[in-house]
């Protein structure tokens, strides 16, 4: 696999369960060859995340910092079966969206629920990235999934933290899910879904993960901060320069 330079899904201290600020996650990511990091903090209905001020005013964030590349987004909550997320995205005009189920924003609900859900989110046209769809706990129909993110033009993610910390369980979902959007040409996302600036960039679960399941470096978006880049700008997130 070539070198990831891209890191998706990271978290600062505004999540309110997370321990770095994003100078912090900047200075780790430089030491690590990171060139560009989604700061994707909680939407607004996670308890103890941040108010919505927080992200009408990312436009105070500089564009760099100490020579990362910076994408000013949300780790969006679905809400309800319907699809619907805490966050309007539109107004907020964000240039990353991930769009997660979390047990304490929705209740679990049945596969044909789970899937709905994230496949109305999808729906919207401003959803990006659906995070961490290996959870034991929203137990999905898989195929319907990998189907709608490639007719809606959203890519799938491999959550590290889902294969360590979190998310207790993920590992053989998770593997499916690679498995089968290998053979769908899924566009991946590997996020480390970082609470903690020390891990910014560290894929190691997830790229074994992904070279078990045959994916090709052409479908993992990380390999290259200009494709991601183009992806958002296609999408109307951001300006050509």
């Amino acid at each position: 696999m070539k070198k990831l330079v891209v890191d998706t899904h990271t978290h600062t201290i505004a999540s309110g369960h997370a321990y770095s600020t994003i100078i912090e996650n900047c200075i780790e990511a430089q030491k690590k060859g990171i060139e560009l990091i989604g700061m994707t903090d909680h939407g607004p209905a996670m308890p103890g995340g941040p108010h919505i001020f927080h992200f009408g005013n990312l436009k105070v964030i500089p564009k760099f910092i100490h020579g990362v590349e910076i994408l000013k987004g949300v780790e969006a909550n679905i809400i309800d079966y319907d699809g619907r997320l805490d966050i309007d995205v539109e107004r907020y005009k964000l240039d990353l969206v991930i769009a997660s189920l979390h047990d304490v924003c929705i209740s679990p609900g049945s596969v044909k629920d789970n899937t709905k859900a994230m496949i109305n989110a999808m729906k919207n046209g401003c959803v990006d990235i659906i995070g961490h769809p290996g959870n034991p706990m929203f137990p999905i129909d898989i195929d319907e999934v990998l189907d709608a993110a490639l007719y809606y033009n959203v890519m799938i993610e491999i959550n590290n933290s889902s294969l360590g910390v979190s998310r207790i369980g993920s590992y053989e979902n998770c593997s499916l899910i690679a498995k089968k959007a290998a053979e769908k040409g899924n566009i991946i996302a590997l996020g480390t879904d970082a609470h903690i600036c020390y891990s910014i960039g560290d894929f190691k679960k997830a790229v074994e993960l992904i070279e078990n399941s045959g994916i090709d470096d052409e479908h993992i978006i990380n390999c290259d901060k200009e494709r991601l880049k183009n992806y958002l700008i296609n999408k109307g997130k951001l300006k050509k320069k």
